[in-house]
């Protein structure tokens, strides 16, 4: 077959001819991919070089311990080690932890691991070079090279480069699923819907989150230049190989999962599978989705704000989807402008590089959509944003053909922002250390790491990462301080009390400090606040068996707490103490503080009645810190507190700031009314005015 020009007297769309002109496309760019692949690699490597180690709270809580379950069975003495994540599937973290576990410095590791990242580079290449509307080789290598830079001016990219997080591994399994997808709207193959239905499928059981892409694939497939008969084929072969792929990946852990809690995807739709060990209300995190139409309309240009708390917790600022959105808006304009000017008939041959832009660009649209009511965090976002990268460089191409000058000054203006945005605005690391040795320096005593013990972890960060430093059959339960902090009824009480009474005498606390402090001392962690945790399952600290774990070079955690109080850290900086101490049985009366419980309850639960909008999910568990008693709401990261007479909502991450206070001695006579939501600023609870 002649791969340059159809054969005489061939039809100019006949599937020899479109094998040619894809031929065509790929071998005039193969000379340069090899130094465009080393070329990003290279940056990969320098940018997390530079960055430094991220020990991000999310790596210390639960990125190294699932990897450690994923090859340790740990259902058998752990219970919500890492919290709900502990449960999440695993499988894309065992890379890191055998890294982490091969003894290989914390520089190679990160860098292996930036070398893998690189690859999201690579295929955003390989995808402007599909969708270029051009067959010129230096026009298609230009725009395949400014995707290229446009996908590196992401902030959420660079964040994740080199980083134990698996948002960008799982991202380039979509990404190559979608490049699949949309080489087959340009000529369609059936090998390729199997291979992207698998690479979609993957992803989506590996995170759960990735299935925005998955559904968002389907208006990329409208666009497939076949019969109805034969595109329904193309469909059918995909839906298929998407389910084996997202089954094959998924199995062995949901049925480990099912086993447990008869839950196949525990803590997930737990309202749908009624799992008695965690709440059945459903879980959506709101901290990124908009509050109403017009915040979802005007978020493309809220991105570009360089602040915290708007499309992820870091500062990220990101003008490019609110450039895509006007240089689109202009292409369609200019398109409707030209159909409707245009005489005479309509012509009969496909415009085969509009119909690919088209179906990038719905698949885009619709992806976009879903994320923003799903989550409407970047993070979840990245294979998208690498789309985004390649959409922009082609409408503007596209919408400025014949005006070279006034395209490239557009460019450059594009490319000037972004970087002035990303060097002054944008936090590239969550929580970065400087290189050293090891991953983690881990200083054990003796005693814990030969002896297997139950250790009931207190705090927001469980540290679970410990698990694999610890005596072999040692078991960890994160049991307070977290969003789902848990009880000791109902069954997952059982499931804790069960594993208490099989590893006593050792059963031991710990929580993140050089000791346990008095109250007078003013510092965390309290004795009293550690004791009446420990309290709810009939357990109290032995201040007289107690140790301290050192780890070296982990970040500084930040304390709440008493007004003044000073820092926990005594020792050196980059040394982080966690103390642990054995516990044993309480022989105290509690029933005063039964009854002040059995109070706070009436009171938060008819607060959670007034106000579902807010506080949810509801009836989580209460916790006692001092005179304060506290619930966390996991899906919109609030926290009420009942203390000193006073019953009030707060917000922590936005500077602790304060929706709502009442008097508790209104709410202990009858529920109240409220008036609860969200505005562009955050949360609103208040009593209606009288009328």
């Amino acid at each position: 077959m002649n791969t340059t020009l159809p054969a005489h007297g061939e039809p100019a769309d006949s599937p020899a001819s479109r094998m040619g002109r894809l031929l065509l496309r790929f071998r005039g760019a193969s000379p340069y991919r090899l130094p465009t692949y080393l070329t990003c690699t290279v940056f990969a490597l320098l940018s997390n070089y530079f960055l430094g180690k991220d020990m991000s709270w999310d790596m210390l809580n639960y990125h190294m311990y699932a990897g450690f379950s994923a090859l340790n069975d740990r259902f058998a003495q752990d219970y919500f080690a890492a919290g709900p994540q502990s449960y999440f599937n695993p499988y894309a973290y065992v890379p890191f932890y055998g890294l982490v576990r091969s003894g290989l410095s914390s520089l190679a590791i990160s860098s292996l691991l930036a070398v893998a990242h690189s690859v999201m580079l690579w295929l955003t290449f390989e995808l402007a070079l599909l969708v270029c509307p051009s067959n010129d080789d230096r026009n298609r290598l230009t725009m395949g090279f400014c995707a290229i830079a446009l996908a590196l001016a992401n902030p959420i990219l660079i964040q994740q480069l080199g980083s134990s997080f698996a948002d960008i591994t799982t991202a380039e399994l979509v990404l190559g699923g979608w490049l699949l997808l949309i080489g087959a709207v340009r000529r369609p193959r059936t090998g390729a819907m199997i291979c992207a239905g698998l690479l979609l499928g993957a992803a989506a059981a590996l995170k759960l989150t990735n299935s925005v892409h998955a559904i968002a694939s389907f208006a990329v497939l409208v666009w497939l230049p076949l019969p109805l008969r034969a595109r329904a084929q193309h469909v059918l072969f995909y839906i298929t190989f998407l389910g084996v792929g997202f089954v094959v990946v998924a199995a062995p852990w949901s049925y480990h999962l099912a086993g447990m809690f008869g839950n196949p995807f525990f803590p997930l739709l737990n309202n749908i599978f009624q799992s008695p060990e965690f709440t059945t209300e459903p879980l959506r995190q709101f901290r990124f989705i908009p509050a109403n139409f017009s915040q979802a309309l005007w978020r493309p240009f809220a991105m570009v704000n360089p602040v915290r708390m708007v499309h992820e917790e870091l500062s990220a600022p990101d003008p490019r989807y609110a450039v895509l959105v006007v240089l689109s808006c202009a292409l369609l304009a200019r398109w409707l402008r030209d159909r409707f000017k245009s005489v005479g008939p309509p012509s009969t041959q496909p415009d085969v590089d509009l119909r690919v832009l088209g179906a990038l660009g719905c698949g885009f649209a619709v992806d976009w959509a879903l994320w923003l009511s799903a989550s409407g965090n970047s993070r979840y976002f990245l294979p998208m944003a690498s789309v985004a990268a390649v959409l922009l460089v082609v409408v503007l191409f596209r919408l400025l053909a014949s005006r070279l000058k006034i395209r490239n000054y557009i460019l450059a203006a594009i490319f000037l922002s972004q970087i002035v945005q990303l060097s002054m605005g944008a936090e590239f690391r969550w929580t970065g250390v400087p290189w050293n040795g090891r991953w983690f320096d881990t200083t054990m005593p003796q005693k814990l790491a030969v002896e297997p013990n139950l250790f009931l972890t207190i705090g927001m960060q469980s540290n679970s990462f410990l698990g694999a430093f610890l005596a072999p059959n040692s078991g960890l339960v994160n049991f307070s301080g977290s969003d789902t902090p848990l009880a000791n009824n109902g069954a997952s009480g059982v499931r804790v009390e069960a594993l208490i009474h099989r590893y006593k005498p050792q059963v031991r606390m710990l929580v993140r400090g050089e000791k346990l402090y008095s109250d007078e001392e003013r510092r965390l962690p309290r004795l009293t606040q550690v004791d009446e945790a420990l309290a709810r399952f009939g357990l109290r600290v032995d201040t007289t068996d107690c140790a301290t774990i050192a780890v070296r070079g982990l970040p500084p955690e930040l304390e709440i707490g008493f007004k003044g109080s000073r820092p926990n850290q005594a020792g050196p900086l980059d040394v982080t103490s966690l103390v642990t101490c054995h516990v044993i049985e309480e022989h105290v009366h509690r029933s005063p503080t039964t009854a002040r419980q059995r109070a706070v309850d009436l009171v938060l639960n008819r607060l959670e009645d007034a106000c579902p909008e807010l506080l949810q999910p509801s009836r989580s568990g209460t916790e006692q810190d001092g005179a304060a008693w506290q619930r966390r709401y996991a899906n919109t990261d609030l926290r009420a507190t009942v203390s000193h007479g006073w019953v009030r909502i707060r917000d922590p991450l936005r500077a602790d700031a304060l929706i709502f206070a009442g008097r508790e001695s209104d709410w202990i006579q009858g529920a109240q009314r409220l008036e609860c939501g969200r505005t562009a600023d955050g949360y609103y609870a208040r009593l209606p005015k009288p009328r």
